[in-house]
């Protein structure tokens, strides 16, 4: 081996070795990311029903407290 090759070789080799290190933590934070997003999605739908039922739950008592003021 001349010492053009084996220079060269470990410099591709230092690259990969880069690429892996630093690509790694990156390939999981893009992860995490995409997790906390469907995560806050799935929230916002579960608020969304609670306020809906809670709505239709409010105009079900407000009925029931008009019927029995009628009814008194």
């Amino acid at each position: 081996m001349s010492d053009g090759k084996v220079g060269k070789f470990l410099g591709y080799a230092i690259g990969e070795i880069m690429l892996v290190v630093f690509g790694i933590p990156i390939a999981l934070q893009i992860n995490d990311w995409a997790e906390d997003r469907k995560t806050r999605n799935s929230e916002l739908k579960t608020l969304a029903q609670i306020h809906e039922n809670l709505q239709q739950d409010y105009a079900k008592l407000d009925l029931i407290r008009n019927n029995r003021r009628k009814s008194l």
